[in-house]
């Protein structure tokens, strides 16, 4: 061989590295995880974080791949801070050049990131922020959201306590996530015949409750039927506890009606045995084949049981894999096409993305606080199942 023809041999090869099918195939999917893992929904985040990374397992059986090639996850946290969300998911699209991304964990930041998905023309997989307002009058194509929004809760919540002749009251939080839920809770429980007859927001950071308490108990003193004060509370200074010590339904017979929450705060519960509420996942409560798994994985990995946001997080990864093995691409366009209408399987069971909003449709559980022994916390046993076919959660995306 000469020297002519060996050099063409090596033009040839390295023509083969550069366009060789099964090489490119290894570069990476990128996905970017905004995650607030400093700030009061520390909690929450690390549980998303380590969900979405179980439910890549599961869904690639162990291999972390698909169409070929490694998914690789950038988590970024954004601090609670709705304009640090903002830039970091541009620098994600910019400069890491992701193909969609997930989260965040706070509505706030939420709200700020929405629109940075329709500059970039990439997909934002909402998780697990609730407001109504994310898939509702902020909504743009590019969202879509595994977790459940605000009506969600609602429904559920109404399921639970709602009835006529009944009176409720609300503590929630003085932002985007407080303000939505009481407004879908009004709009649930007037459908069971139950009235919201006073609204109390507070700072994120309140931690003497004593005042709403008082307004609560004097704008409720001379309503006749069942009365509840209902708390709508993401994150750090949950009031369950504060307001159980009051002991207001001996003093004034208005009583707790609770939500789900994660497993620190259901051990606040536990003084709360017969409290009603609505929730969203507890992890003996859905009765399936991939929960099934997660709950036996994490208690093997980590001796605890897998809580809301762990299920949350395998939720998003679940529909992201689906989403590429079905679209057979990382195309936006094509991605958006397929995941319209996708149907696909979770730890809850069946989601849907409904291709109006592009909200996941999803079964929600009524329950009542027992409690077992040796188990530290107030248990939230179902006492109903409500079925994503059953609820009409609105539209509210009308116009964008």
């Amino acid at each position: 061989m000469n020297k002519k023809q060996f050099l063409t041999l090596i033009c040839l090869f390295l023509v083969f590295l550069v366009f060789s099918p099964s090489l490119k195939a290894e570069q990476p999917i990128k996905v970017a995880q905004l995650a607030c893992l400093t700030g009061p929904y520390e909690a929450y985040a690390k549980q998303a974080v380590e969900g979405f990374r179980l439910g890549l397992e599961y869904a690639t059986n162990g291999t972390f791949k698909v169409l070929g090639r490694p998914i690789e996850v950038i988590v970024k946290d954004t601090h609670m801070k709705p304009e640090m969300g903002k830039q970091l998911l541009t620098a994600a699209f910019q400069d890491d050049k992701v193909d969609l991304a997930v989260g965040p964990v706070s509505s706030a930041v939420a709200m700020a990131c929405l629109p940075v998905a329709k500059e970039f023309k990439k997909i934002l997989i909402v998780e697990p922020a609730v407001a109504d307002s994310i898939t509702g009058k902020a909504w743009n194509r590019y969202i879509f959201r595994t977790g459940r929004n605000s009506s969600q809760d609602a429904i559920a919540g109404a399921a639970a306590i709602g009835g006529p002749n009944v009176h409720v009251a609300y503590i929630a939080q003085d932002y985007t996530f407080g303000r939505d839920g009481v407004a879908t809770a009004k709009e649930a429980l007037a459908v069971t015949g139950a009235a919201v007859v006073h609204e109390e927001y507070m700072p994120l950071n309140t931690v003497d409750f004593t005042a709403p308490a008082q307004r609560i108990i004097k704008a409720m003193d001379k309503l006749e039927g069942k009365k509840y004060i209902a708390i709508y509370w993401a994150g750090k200074n949950n009031p369950t506890a504060k307001l159980n010590a009051m002991k207001l339904d001996k003093r004034y017979g208005i009583s707790l009606a609770v939500g789900g929450n994660i497993i620190d705060v259901l051990k606040t519960y536990k003084t709360l045995v017969g409290a009603e509420g609505g929730n969203y996942y507890y992890y003996e409560s859905p009765k399936n084949e991939i929960n099934d798994w997660l709950v036996k994985e994490h208690f093997k990995r980590f001796n605890a049981p897998p809580d809301f946001f762990t299920c949350g997080g395998m939720t998003a990864a679940l529909a992201v894999v689906k989403a590429l093995k079905t679209a057979g691409t990382t195309d936006t366009e094509a991605l958006i096409t397929t995941m319209e209408g996708m149907h696909f399987q979770t730890p809850k069971g069946e989601m849907v993305f409904r291709k109006e909003d592009h909200q996941a449709l999803q079964d929600m559980y009524a329950f009542k606080i027992t409690t077992r022994e040796g188990i530290a916390w107030g248990i939230p046993e179902v006492t109903r199942v409500i079925s994503y076919k059953d609820m009409d959660i609105p539209i509210r995306n009308t116009g964008n």
